[in-house]
């Protein structure tokens, strides 16, 4: 018999060698920012679709995409989770608020315009108004709850209040109130607004708030935009 010209597989030329195994990826995990980043978010949306008091951790945790192990990681409990969404929403809230009256303290910039400006900061995020309105029925409530949400508003007043001092006096006008009670008029205005949007939004008109800013400054109503 005829010697066979066959050679053992993998060991003769032509042959492709045996593929080499690459190890498996190893999986990135998200930085410890992110992952908090994720559980706010997270939180927010929860908090907002089933309210406060019918939500659990387990929910968030699944709504952001990790165990409920993560969550502890960040946060010791689901109100502190809650207060951490507030601080961060209340921070968010402060900047956009000082954008918008920044604006109005400069020049050539109209009352109307500003006032359309804060009611965009203040009343559009229909998420935060539930989460806001969620918190204070709890926080008159709860007296260490109260103590933290006034201490931020006092923050917000004051924002607004050194803002509207630096407008009057930039511009030479002057108003029927203080810088003091201008800012508690705006928050008190901006709140109710939002509140009247949620109940009857047809009626609530957009320029509303621009009309009452052009009142504090100047003592005169400006015609409703066409």
């Amino acid at each position: 018999m005829a010697p066979s010209n066959d050679l053992p597989a993998g060991n003769g030329e032509g042959v492709d060698p045996a593929p080499t195994r690459q190890p498996p990826a190893r999986m990135t995990r998200p930085r410890r920012d992110e992952v908090r980043r994720r559980l706010l978010r997270a939180a927010l949306a929860v908090f907002t679709e089933q309210g406060y008091e019918r939500s659990s951790l387990d929910q968030v945790a699944a709504a952001a995409g990790f165990s409920k192990g993560a969550v502890y990681s960040n946060f010791a409990s689901k109100d502190e989770l809650f207060l951490a969404l507030m601080d961060q929403q209340v921070r968010d809230r402060i900047d956009r608020v000082r954008a918008a009256l920044d604006e109005l303290a400069g020049e050539g910039v109209s009352a109307q315009l500003a006032g359309d400006r804060l009611t965009a900061a203040l009343t559009d995020d229909r998420d935060w108004q539930l989460l806001f309105l969620d918190y204070v029925g709890r926080a008159v409530r709860d007296p260490r709850m109260r103590e933290r949400l006034a201490t931020h508003r006092r923050q917000l007043r004051q924002l607004i209040a050194d803002t509207m001092q630096d407008y009057t006096t930039r511009q030479d006008t002057h108003s029927g109130l203080d810088p003091d009670a201008q800012a508690l008029t705006l928050l008190a205005l901006s709140n109710g607004i939002a509140i009247e949007r949620f109940i009857d939004p047809d009626t609530v008109p957009d320029a509303l708030l621009g009309q009452i800013l052009q009142l504090l400054k100047s003592g005169s109503p400006t015609q409703p935009p066409p």
